[in-house]
């Protein structure tokens, strides 16, 4: 039974750093009160973030992966700190061109384009593209003549909790091809890209990704194409509720590989963090709508949330990700409990297997927090499913108010 527990039984050693985070967000919360459901986002456990990612790879070219969280006041933040932004849409492009982000800092990290887009990426001055098809290369070819493009990999996502297989990527053999036949189409090839699925928890998922990459740069070479860079994708975790290696496992893990497979001839690595970047530093606040029972075989109370599948918390589909939660009420007695969202859909059940335990003494009308959900929940809600507005996102900047 999994009664949420205290933070500091949660994130052990970083309970410092996840103290000050959340200490940040409850002063906003007290202070201004804003309606649920909402995101608070705390930017400085995100430059904090990024600033262990720089120093733990020193020399990779950091790319935000802007879908994790795109909130103007985060990608404002992440830009004075001197990194790029892999974007997957004109849409993306847009807000960070209009944050005055310059567009050599973008790359249009999305394998699945519109050909005007390609072409109002590359006018604007997007140079990077990703591929992984043949019909994408030719894209590429005619639209933004003279691009720097590289393939994304196919690889195994075992271990992670939202993988991203199947839908992306191409065998290493095809990748070859792609790629020595880019320059014919006055294209220049730069190199190749994996993901090894979101929320990786396993850090030797990056090992056999990084040695297919290896092959895919000699077999080039040896065809005459030289490849310079290798993108690591994503997948380096946020803190849910299962305990998991530590960043600088990872960030060795990863090194290592590299230095295995390449040896003395390491291409430039670049990497797309986006849930790492921005999980931990959020937290989402429900306000709970209706607690019921409905007879039956399942005793179980069922408490309905103003956030659910639909406006928030899409990453709980198949009960994938599962948030730690808080409660003004979590040194009380619990039970297992099923959560729900506020829609009409039968689908709106938030967890129902996955052994949450709520507090007996919880009531209608009091909050929960999911923690670490500054990724991938606002940027996920739809825009008015039953009439549900999007889901507001507010930004706690401690740097900003003390300068």
């Amino acid at each position: 039974m999994n009664h949420p527990a205290p933070v500091s039984d949660l994130y052990g050693a970083s309970l410092p750093q996840r103290a000050a985070t959340l200490a940040r967000i409850d002063r906003f919360l007290a202070s201004q009160l804003p309606p649920t459901p909402c995101v608070v986002i705390d930017l400085e456990t995100v430059r904090q973030h990024c600033l262990a990612l720089r120093a733990l790879l020193p020399g990779t070219r950091i790319y935000y992966a802007v879908k994790a969280n795109p909130a103007p006041p985060v990608l404002a933040a992440l830009a004075r700190m001197d990194i790029g932004f892999d974007v997957a849409s004109i849409g993306e492009i847009g807000r960070c061109l209009g944050l005055g982000i310059n567009a050599q800092r973008c790359c249009f990290g999305n394998t699945i384009k519109r050909e005007r887009d390609i072409a109002q990426a590359h006018a604007a001055g997007i140079a990077l593209f990703a591929f992984d098809s043949p019909a994408e290369l030719e894209k590429l070819a005619r639209a933004a003549p003279g691009a720097r493009v590289f393939c994304r990999l196919s690889v195994h996502a075992a271990g992670a909790e939202w993988p991203l297989s199947r839908k992306f990527g191409c065998s290493a053999a095809m990748a070859v091809e792609l790629l020595t036949h880019a320059g014919s189409l006055g294209l220049r090839p730069t190199g190749v890209s994996f993901h090894v699925g979101s929320q990786q928890t396993d850090p030797l998922r990056w090992d056999a990704a990084i040695g297919t990459a290896c092959s895919v740069f000699n077999a080039c070479h040896r065809a005459g194409v030289t490849l310079d860079l290798l993108d690591l994708g994503g997948g380096l975790p946020a803190q849910y509720r299962t305990p998991l290696p530590a960043l600088a496992e990872y960030a060795a893990t990863i090194m290592t590989s590299v230095t295995r497979h390449f040896g003395s001839s390491a291409p430039q690595l670049m990497i797309e963090p986006g849930r790492y970047m921005t999980a931990d530093a959020g937290l989402l606040r429900a306000q709970v709508l209706l607690i019921a029972r409905h007879g039956g075989h399942d005793a179980r109370r069922w408490i309905y949330l103003d956030a659910g599948r639909y406006n928030g918390l899409a990453e709980t589909q198949h009960e994938a990700i599962h948030y730690p939660l808080r409660t003004r009420h979590d040194v009380a007695p619990a039970e297992p409990a099923v959560l729900a969202g506020p829609t009409c859909d039968s689908t709106d059940i938030i967890y129902d297997r996955a052994n949450y335990a709520m507090p007996l003494d919880l009531a209608i009308g009091d909050t929960v927090d999911f923690l670490s959900a500054g990724a991938y929940t606002a940027s996920y809600a739809s825009v008015e499913f039953n009439g549900f507005p999007p889901l507001a996102t507010h930004c706690v900047d401690t740097a900003a108010t003390t300068a």
